[in-house]
Order: structure tokens, then sequence, then C-alpha cells
């Protein structure tokens, strides 16, 4: 090993622990525990039977741990059915938001025209708009509007196809300003050269830039499938038959008309928390980007 080796690992071991490095440490620990203690303690709930706890009180030791808590919710509540009709909602939500708001975003990148910021600031302003101020008029609108053939209920509202709309509207603005600012990164060059050699304008958004939007467009799908998966608001509001209801309502089936077992509501929010869980840990990366694409060039 060299001297200025030897010397530079020297420096480093002599360099001194600065008070606020340590004050942060101890923050940034703190603030992960507050994170995790509510979660932690629904597990430690779930994992208890309810008479134990009924009997000691929450804030005790367990004698016995068990999953009985998980088997029970997972039958008492049907989930199978909820976790199907949550696909049934989400899945074509997801494709439809992204498939639109790229179409938005493509011809607003690629193309100058004088309304060209003001048509994407429609679609982004969407979003600043509070789900509680238009409840009222869109609840009367899906009571109104008659589906006879298209959906169970013969109207929008109490329906898949609702609640599919509703997503695809509140989502769109956001999905449209990060790709929009994705596809003015790309080389202007490609579509210059694309255009030169004949190419239609759906050849230049299907076969040349989207392919090139597959980064932004698997963040936005990340993002999109946890947003609607965990939505209970919309669920809750438009959907009225218990049966067509997503996962997130589906713990309503396990509160009795007298008694509400928190043992077994905490194991089964527990379950339906899985699947974004296991979203989130094999696409941590795309997380990560999607809160940051489209913020610089290049």
């Amino acid at each position: 090993m060299s001297a200025p080796t030897l010397a530079a690992g020297a420096a480093r071991q002599r360099t001194p622990v600065r008070p606020a490095r340590v004050l942060l440490h101890v923050f940034l620990a703190g603030a992960a525990l507050a994170w995790l203690a509510p979660l932690l303690w629904a597990v430690f709930s779930a994992l208890r039977p309810y008479g134990e706890t009924s009997e000691k009180g929450y804030v005790s030791w367990p004698d016995k741990l068990n999953l009985d808590n998980f088997t029970n919710a997972f039958q008492q509540s049907d989930m199978l059915h909820y976790f199907g009709n949550t696909l049934l909602i989400a899945v074509p939500a997801v494709l439809l938001t992204l498939f639109l708001s790229s179409c938005v975003a493509f011809y607003v990148a690629r193309f100058d025209f004088r309304l060209n910021l003001a048509l994407l600031l429609v679609f982004t302003a969407g979003n600043l708009l509070p789900q509680q101020v238009i409840i009222t008029p869109l609840y009367r609108l899906y009571l109104l509007v008659d589906l006879p053939g298209i959906t169970v209920s013969g109207k929008l509202y109490d329906s898949a196809l609702g609640l599919v709309l509703i997503h695809v509207a509140f989502q769109s603005g956001f999905c449209a300003f990060v790709l929009s600012n994705y596809m003015r990164s790309l080389p202007h060059e490609l579509t210059e050269a694309a255009l030169v050699d004949g190419a239609s304008v759906w050849r230049l958004y299907w076969q040349i830039t989207l392919p090139l939007c597959k980064p932004a467009m698997a963040a936005l799908a990340t993002l999109l499938s946890i947003w609607i998966y965990n939505d209970f608001f919309w669920a809750l509001v438009l959907i009225s038959t218990g049966e067509n209801m997503p996962i997130t309502s589906a713990l309503n089936n396990l509160s009795g008309q007298y008694f509400t077992d928190p043992n077994l509501v905490a194991a089964g929010a527990l379950l339906t928390a899985i699947p974004t869980l296991v979203v989130y840990f094999l696409l941590q990366r795309q997380f990560v980007s999607g809160l940051t694409l489209g913020s610089n060039k290049g």
C-alpha cells in the first residue's frame, strides 16, 4: 500500500465525530421509529388473541402469539373476491391513465403552438381541486347517467366503470405533467429525422417517443397502482353494493353490529397492505425516480 493511501486512511480515522452529525442520525432514527410504530403495533395486535388483550389490556406482555387472526380475517372478509374487484378497477384505470396522459404529453411536448402551456395547465389544475369539493355534483351526475346493458346497476353509479373513469380523470393531470417534462428532454432530432422519412404523427408517438419513455412510464405505473389500490374515498361514495367494493372496503365485513374485534381488523388491514408493500419493495427504484422525473433535462 502506497504512502498517500496510508495517509488518507489515517486522516479518515482521526476525523472527529461532529455533534451535529450525531444529532442528525438520532433524529432520523427517531423519525423512522415514529413512522414504523403504528405498523409494528398493528402487527403486535394482529398476532394476539382478543381474549388475552381484553383481559390484560393492549399494553401488556403477551402469553402467546399466533396467526389465527390473519386466517379468520382472510376467510370472514372474503378477500379473494375483493382482490378481484380491485384488479378490475386498478388495471384498466392505470392503463387508460398512462395512455391518455402520454398522448397529451406528446402533443404538448413535441409540438409548438400558442396554447401549448395553457393546455398543460388545464390538465394539471385538475389535481389541485379537492375531491370533497366536487363529490356532491359528481354523485348526482353518476345517478343521472344511464348505462343499460353496460353495467350491472344500469347506471354509472355503483359500477367499476364509474371508479375507473374518476381515477383516470384525477390522475391524468399529474401523469401528463411528468411525461411532458420527460419528453421535452428527448432529442428533437429523432422526431425531425422521422418526419423527413415520412413518418406519421401516430408512428412518432407509438414507435419512437413512447419506447424512450419506458422509465417514466414504469415509475408512473408503480405510483398509480399504489394510489388507486389504496383509494377508499371514491369507493365509499360511488359504490353502494358491498359485493362491488374494492379491497379497501372489505374490512367492513370484519365489523359486527354490536361488537368489533380490533385485533381481527388489524390483521385484515395488514393483509390488504401486503400487495402494496410487495410492489414497493420490488420497485423501489421506480418509486424514487418517479418523484424526480422531468425535474431536469439531460
